[in-house]
């Protein structure tokens, strides 16, 4: 029975931020953003000084700054963050006997039956403290009946806590709770709801089934259902990727077709090469555009199996025709790859897919032992300076050489030119663009 089931939830403080103070302990006890820092960024994570002002998860990074003026905004850094949640993972993993990674920074923990042999929450403050101590990362959790109660409880611990939710405990612990701590609701459903007057969770467990189906569908059922506390899901040890994607968002809006190709074509190429390395393929691609207005409209297409860069640059380009249709500036240009499974790509015995494939992993090669911008589609990288007549001026390291000697004797204190800088972030930094990955 569900009731007798034992789950733990454990999920990082302020995950980001914590490894950025580890790293530089000066920054504890102040507000700290990381990303946010341009016009057009987004605030990824914050620190609970931060949450204070108000700012949150998504924000604009420019109303960050307004709520906060003084607070400290950090790049971030994905590639320390994701060994930091690897090296969490392989302690649950040494020490629990199944568990659910269920992003970078939270795990679900299975531990029905086990607490014949020890207590549950004994165990799970002794795997907190484990982790405390190899890491020094906070981390907080909730032990409940399903994922759904334990996800609550360990929201309401936090930071830096711990809590139980018994069987017996659950109506009095759900009842008086504000809907939106309910995961899965989101901006869109809460504002729903509270026009409807249901704004705590009793509220909620009171009306009828077929009522909370006919205004949300059946995701209404199962928001009816966590609100009384049913939750059959089970932790699932692996769940294999089902989709991978970038974004864009620029610096200025635009409707340079060009260049909107040019990226399209660069996000596709990254994204191809991360799967043929991961041994995938794709059936499915989804190109996605925001309007200066800030619609968001998107176009997706079924494929055959495929992890070839031709193929899928051109559907891209194609969607993107098609999705783009108001011939407005845009501020947003995404592009997602779905439908994902291990395998290999097809060669046909009369076409040519063989030799571009062949082409294809000796670029990968390239990459893979140089950076994955040693190799790039040559529409993505910046134009070539051209003269008055409009003729390609054509590179001279002499005349170089000279130039950059009379320059340092005019201006001794200027600091020298950094020459080696890749034509891929070469064009990036001068389109003015930041972006960002997804995986599901």
């Amino acid at each position: 029975m569900e009731k007798e089931r034992q789950i733990i939830h454990m999920d990082q403080d302020a995950f980001f931020v914590s490894v950025e103070i580890r790293k530089n302990p000066n920054l504890t006890g102040k507000p700290v953003i990381i990303g946010g820092g341009g016009d057009r960024g987004v605030v990824a994570s914050c620190s609970y000084e931060a949450r204070k002002y108000g700012i949150h998860s998504a924000m604009p990074g420019r109303t960050a700054k307004l709520l906060c003026p003084q607070a400290i905004f950090l790049k971030g850094d994905m590639e320390e963050y994701s060994k930091a949640s690897h090296d969490i993972t392989e302690i649950i993993a040494d020490k629990v006997p199944l568990f659910e990674k269920a992003s970078i920074d939270e795990h679900y923990i299975d531990m029905t039956g086990m607490d014949r042999f020890f207590g549950c929450m004994k165990f799970a403050s002794e795997l907190r403290q484990t982790i405390i101590k190899e890491m020094r990362l906070p981390i907080s959790f909730g032990l409940s009946i399903n994922k759904t109660v334990a996800k609550i409880a360990t929201n309401e611990s936090k930071p830096g806590g711990e809590l139980q939710v018994t069987y017996p405990e659950l109506r009095p612990f759900l009842d008086p709770l504000a809907i939106h701590k309910i995961p899965g609701i989101g901006h869109a459903t809460y504002k729903k709801l509270s026009e409807m007057g249901v704004r705590e969770i009793l509220t909620l467990t009171q009306i009828p089934q077929q009522l909370m189906f006919k205004i949300l569908g059946q995701h209404g059922l199962s928001l009816w259902q966590k609100a009384n506390g049913i939750d059959l899901a089970p932790v699932v040890p692996y769940r294999e990727r089902k989709s991978i994607g970038t974004q864009a968002t620029f610096e200025s809006d635009t409707m340079d077709m060009s260049k909107l190709k040019a990226i399209i074509t660069g996000m596709v190429t990254g994204l191809t090469f991360q799967l043929r390395n991961q041994k995938k393929l794709t059936a499915c691609i989804t190109v996605t555009v925001r309007y200066t207005n800030f619609e968001t409209v998107t176009q997706q297409e079924r494929i055959p199996y495929t992890s070839l860069d031709s193929l899928l640059i051109s559907k891209a380009h194609s969607l993107f025709e098609k999705v783009y249709s108001k011939r407005m500036l845009l501020r947003l240009v995404g592009v997602k790859l779905s439908h994902l499974v291990s395998g290999y790509e097809q060669i046909g015995l009369y076409n040519i897919a063989e030799e571009e494939y062949s082409l294809y992993q000796a670029m990968d090669k390239v990459r893979n032992n140089y950076g994955a911008e040693a190799v790039v589609k040559a529409c993505i990288v910046t134009q070539p300076p051209r003269d008055e007549q409009g003729k390609i001026i054509k590179y001279n390291p002499r005349k170089k050489k000279v130039l950059l000697k009379n320059t340092e004797e005019e201006e001794p204190n200027q600091e020298p030119e950094v020459r080696k800088r890749s034509k891929i972030r070469s064009f990036m930094s001068e389109k003015g663009i930041t972006g960002t990955k997804s995986y599901e």
